[in-house]
């Protein structure tokens, strides 16, 4: 776990409004991965940077205990062509803590990991954490993703 400075940048997706609470996210979050695979996200943006999918975590009503917003979807040049039906979202420059999640991307290997972030003492800033998923995770049964929680 490495700190590092990310500057900002554009995300364009789709969105879900969820919770921890009751189980909740474990059922709208594989949902919208389902929504995102099918409606093939990546292929409707005009402006995308790069293959890698993003899975932001934003708009925090105040912890991770609490509702927030999930967008799958992928970096693009601005804000300016949103399709319908999908959000943008700009992530501010912030210092970040990095993790990996690695296993079966699909099963609880990305979920192990934020276990242990919820139980940490981070100072989080609960602005926009987000994962990558890029080359490493092309075999999601067998992946790596890159986890990025905001901090002080």
């Amino acid at each position: 776990m490495n700190t590092l400075k990310k500057e900002a940048f554009y995300v364009v997706g789709i969105s879900v409004r969820t919770t921890n609470e009751n189980g909740k996210a474990m059922q709208d979050i594989p949902a919208l991965w389902q929504r995102f695979m099918t409606e093939k996200v990546g292929d409707q943006l005009s402006n995308r940077i790069g293959e890698e999918s993003y899975a932001v975590y934003t708009d925090y009503e105040k912890d991770h205990t609490k509702p927030y917003t999930m967008i799958l979807g992928y970096r693009v040049e601005n804000l300016n062509d949103i399709p319908e039906g999908m959000i943008g979202s700009k992530i501010e420059t912030a210092n970040y803590k990095k993790f990996i999640a690695k296993g079966d991307l699909t099963k609880d290997a990305v979920v192990n990991e934020w276990m242990k972030i919820w139980n940490s003492d981070l100072q989080r800033t609960y602005s926009a954490d987000f994962e990558v998923y890029g080359s490493k995770a092309q075999n999601p049964t067998d992946g790596e993703a890159e986890i990025f929680i905001a901090i002080e």
